[in-house]
C-alpha cells in the first residue's frame, strides 16, 4: 500500500483552512501522512488543526498528521520544510482553502498508482502522477474547470504552453520531490519550475509520468498569484525563459498576445 503525503502550508489561514482539513480527514484511504507547515500563524489557524487531529484520532481512519509553526521566509521556503518531512511514496502541496472532491479521490490515486493492484515486480511506481482541477470560489463552490488541461503524454516540455497541470494536481514521487528543492530565488513562480525540473529529472531517468484522468483537486480562485499577477507573470516569463531558451519563450508569447486577439 503505497503512502501520501499531503503538505499544507498556512498563515492566518482560519477562515479558508476547514474545507481542506475536512476532505483529507473524509478520505477513506488509510495510508496518508498530512504535513502541516504552518508561519506562526495568529489567528485560529492552529485552534482548527488541533480539533483536526482530535477528530482523526477519533476517527481511528490510519492517517497521520504533523504540524510545525515557526516563522518562515515565504511560502516556498515553508514547501521546502515540508520536502525535508517527507516520507512515503508520494507528495502534493494541498494549499489552505483548496480541497480533495470526493472521499475516494486517493484511493483512485493510489490504485492508478500501483496499475489497478498487479503492479509488475520490476516496474517502478511513475515519476508523477497528474490530473484535472476545477475551480471553487471562497466559499468552496464550483465555479468552472480550470482553462488549461492536462495533456494525454505530459512531459517537462509541455509547459512551454503554460502550466498545463495545477500544482495541486501534481503528485511527484517523494524520491524525485527530495531531490528537486524549490528555487527561492522566485517568488511566486518556483512552483512553475518546480514541477518542470521533477519531470526533467524524470525523463533523464526514463521513468513515465501517469494521466490519472480524473479530477483530483479542487483549486480556490484567489491566492498569491492572483493577488500579485503582474509580478507572477513577469516571474513566469523568467522560468520559461531558463527552461525553454529566450528566441522560443519570446516567439510562444507572442503568439499567445495573437491567440488571445483572435478570440476577442
Amino acid at each position: 500500500m503505497i503512502r501520501i503525503t499531503y503538505v499544507t502550508i498556512t498563515y492566518n489561514a482560519a477562515k479558508v483552512l476547514q474545507r481542506t482539513l475536512d476532505s483529507v480527514l473524509q478520505q477513506d484511504y488509510p495510508n496518508i501522512v498530512h504535513l502541516i507547515i504552518d508561519g506562526a500563524s495568529t489567528d485560529d489557524t492552529l485552534k482548527l488543526v488541533d480539533d483536526y487531529i482530535a477528530r482523526s484520532n477519533a476517527a481511528e481512519n490510519g492517517h497521520r498528521i504533523q504540524v510545525t509553526s515557526e516563522p518562515d521566509k515565504g511560502i516556498y521556503d515553508a514547501m521546502n520544510k515540508g520536502l525535508r518531512s517527507l516520507d512515503g511514496d508520494y507528495v502534493c502541496f494541498l494549499n489552505a482553502g483548496d480541497f480533495l472532491p470526493t472521499p475516494d479521490t486517493v484511493s483512485k490515486i493510489a490504485e492508478a498508482a500501483t496499475n489497478t493492484h498487479h503492479p509488475s515486480p520490476n516496474t517502478q511506481l511513475p515519476a508523477v502522477m497528474y490530473g484535472d482541477t476545477d475551480i471553487v470560489d471562497d466559499e468552496g463552490r464550483f465555479l468552472h474547470h480550470r482553462r488549461l488541461s492536462p495533456p494525454e503524454h505530459l512531459t517537462w516540455k509541455s509547459f512551454r504552453q503554460g502550466m498545463l497541470v495545477c500544482h495541486q494536481a501534481f503528485y511527484a514521487r517523494t524520491d524525485f520531490a527530495i531531490a528537486t528543492p524549490y528555487d527561492m530565488q522566485y517568488r511566486y513562480s518556483a512552483d512553475v519550475d518546480w514541477c518542470i525540473r521533477v519531470m526533467k529529472a524524470a525523463e533523464k531517468e526514463n521513468i513515465p509520468l501517469l494521466n490519472l484522468k480524473m479530477v483530483v483537486a479542487n483549486y480556490t480562485e484567489e491566492g498569491q498569484t492572483t493577488l500579485h499577477h503582474r509580478e507572477s507573470l513577469c516571474e513566469r516569463y523568467k522560468v520559461m525563459e531558463h527552461h525553454y531558451g529566450r528566441i522560443q519563450t519570446c516567439l510562444l508569447h507572442v503568439w499567445f498576445v495573437i491567440r488571445a486577439f483572435l478570440k476577442h
